[in-house]
């Protein structure tokens, strides 16, 4: 019902505009290539072990970055080890929010690999609130990432926590806090969170997204899209003006969606010029399948997420096997 609704609001043009939260972007730099092999997802290939969880390693003109970390301690390590991608040469680490199924391989991760390169995975990119207390049916801590960014910290490791959107090489920017100018309601779980006003819903402020841009367009990496993909998209065009969304990869969140939700995310997607969705975790197989259809892909340019599976700039979508 909220969907139809919004769809009307929308149509109206008296929703709130997301251009209205960020001033036109300056020209920006454009990266001239960017991959993506996906090392955490529900589903596992020829090679790899399939969790509810995600990870992705994103290289860009020949820098690399590691995109969440996969829900279980030894996942993506030996996801890594089996494709042959090797971590220890990463020193960054990407998380798009608290939740334990991008962030626990984090620490494992971190000793692991600093144990054959000290600086493996030294920095971890976060956005402010993802250290804010949560509290679930008990008085007890449900935030893992207050304990583990001390765990973390212990390794030698170094966390930055941004504000707002930031440039981390050419071309290559995290969003930081992604405003929601749309109510998509896209956070999952009971917790509530500690504010000014006491505990409230916690509707997962600090999620946030991996954005690259090249000649072709503008790539989007999210953990699950709690601030919605709508939202995302939104704000990845507010940061870079007038220019198309080539890729959505990752999770989208929208595995319990219904149709009007779903009509109103393709909407979103085609308005924002999206032509290839590698919906991985917690996207959910149905939603794929119609969000295909309803934006107008294919079935090589949309595709269900695999461990294995990737994406290139040039090429487009890497199914493997069991998604092609």
């Amino acid at each position: 019902m909220m969907f139809r609704a919004l769809a009307v609001l929308v149509t109206l043009g008296s929703l709130t505009s997301a251009s209205a939260l960020a001033q036109p972007a300056s020209p920006r730099a454009t990266a001239q290539t960017m991959t993506l092999t996906v090392l955490s997802t529900m589903l596992a290939d020829v090679e790899g072990i399939g969790e509810w969880g995600f990870a992705a390693v994103v290289e860009v003109d020949g820098r690399r970055w590691l995109f969440d970390t996969g829900a279980r301690p030894e996942t993506v390590l030996k996801n890594a080890e089996e494709l042959r991608v090797d971590l220890a040469s990463i020193p960054d680490v990407i998380l798009s929010h608290h939740h334990l199924d991008h962030t626990g391989g984090l620490v494992t991760l971190r000793k692991a690999l600093a144990a054959r390169n000290p600086t493996a995975l030294s920095r971890a990119h976060v956005a402010r609130g993802i250290f804010a207390s949560r509290r679930g049916s008990g008085e007890a801590e449900a935030n893992p990432m207050v304990a583990m960014k001390a765990a973390y910290e212990a390794t030698g490791g170094r966390v930055i926590e941004h504000d707002g959107p930031v440039e981390l090489q050419p071309g290559v920017w995290l969003t930081g806090p992604v405003p929601r100018a749309f109510p998509e309601r896209n956070s999952s779980g009971s917790l509530k969170i500690s504010g000014p006003a006491g505990l409230v819903e916690d509707t997962l402020p600090e999620d946030q997204a991996l954005l690259v841009r090249t000649s072709r367009g503008v790539n989007v990496v999210t953990g699950c899209g709690h601030a919605g993909i709508g939202n995302i998209l939104a704000y990845a065009r507010t940061l870079h003006v007038d220019v198309p969304i080539r890729a959505v990869i990752g999770g989208l969140h929208l595995l319990a969606a219904d149709e009007p939700h779903l009509s109103w995310t393709a909407d979103r997607m085609r308005s924002a010029g999206v032509s290839h969705l590698l919906g991985a975790h917690c996207t959910g197989i149905e939603a794929l399948y119609r969000l295909r259809a309803l934006v107008g892909l294919t079935r090589a340019t949309a595709v269900v997420g695999a461990v294995g599976s990737g994406y290139d700039d040039a090429a487009g979508i890497r199914p493997g096997r069991i998604a092609r």
